[in-house]
């Protein structure tokens, strides 16, 4: 079970990988299973040339989770993994369920909307899975660090976005608020266009700034525990990525602005051997 965990992990989600190895030996196959269940969710959109398939694919764990699969649970490790960790660690299933939700948006064009709602969406994905994964490794410190988790996670979303823009734009998504779009002069069909390079510059680096606040509203919240710390490790990649975008918005429509996986590694190793992200 863990090891499939573990390889469908290294595989997809390399940088959650590492931060799973660098948990407790005993926490790392429910963490794996949580892990490698975010990323299934996240690339869906890349699998799928429609949406109806990408519903189902999604509709599966939904069953998954509220009990109601038909067949054989145990032909699928990760499904396997994912309710033994529930299980284990008296793991909350809505949250689960509400990242579900949330990925459906990834398979339609239909723009974000408000910060409010680009924040919603990061909640449900980024910020869940770093409390939820902070419910395995220690239940008790995780409550306490729950508006961390809030912050951190909008801040992660937001590095991500920025990473795969190029991507989003050439299908026609755009994540980045209304309230950004419209503080610098464009709406979604100029932005996407693309033809006012200066406005869409101020964009991106708005955007960026988003990110920004919230790391530092997640860092004004005080040091996370040690016994937290590995479920926060991918958020130390979210820096250089914001940093870059407010420096150099160029590299994110040109899809330039990701390290180095090697790179990557080392930003996780240094926020643990120095204990904070």
């Amino acid at each position: 079970m863990q090891d499939a965990c573990l390889t469908t992990l290294r595989e997809i989600d390399r940088d959650r990988y590492l931060a799973c190895l660098l948990s407790p030996p005993e926490k790392q196959p429910a963490l794996a299973a949580l892990y490698a269940f975010s990323a299934e969710l996240a690339r869906v959109r890349e699998l799928v040339k429609e949406p109806l398939p990408g519903e189902i694919r999604l509709q599966y764990w939904r069953d998954l989770l509220s009990g109601e699969t038909r067949g054989d649970t145990q032909a699928n490790p990760l499904a396997v993994g994912l309710l033994k960790a529930i299980q284990q660690y008296h793991l909350p299933r809505q949250p689960l369920l509400d990242m579900i939700d949330a990925r459906v948006g990834d398979l339609y064009d239909d723009p974000i909307g408000s910060k409010t709602a680009l924040e919603g969406y990061a909640g449900e994905t980024a910020s869940a899975l770093i409390q939820m994964a902070s419910l395995v490794l220690d239940g008790e410190a995780a409550a306490a660090c729950a508006d961390i988790a809030g912050h951190a996670g909008v801040a992660q979303a937001i590095a991500g976005l920025l990473l795969l823009m190029p991507q989003h734009r050439a299908r026609g998504q755009l994540y980045i608020p209304n309230e950004i779009l419209a503080a610098t002069g464009l709406d979604r069909q100029s932005f996407l266009d693309g033809q006012d390079e200066a406005r869409l510059h101020g964009a991106i680096e708005a955007f960026a700034g988003m990110g920004m606040d919230h790391l530092a509203k997640a860092q004004s919240k005080g040091r996370v525990p040690a016994s937290l710390l590995s479920a926060y490790l991918p958020v130390s990649l979210a820096r250089p990525v914001l940093l870059a975008a407010q420096r150099n918005s160029g590299a994110v429509l040109a899809g330039r602005l990701r390290p180095a996986q090697w790179r990557r590694q080392l930003t996780m190793l240094k926020a643990n051997f120095l204990r904070k992200f």
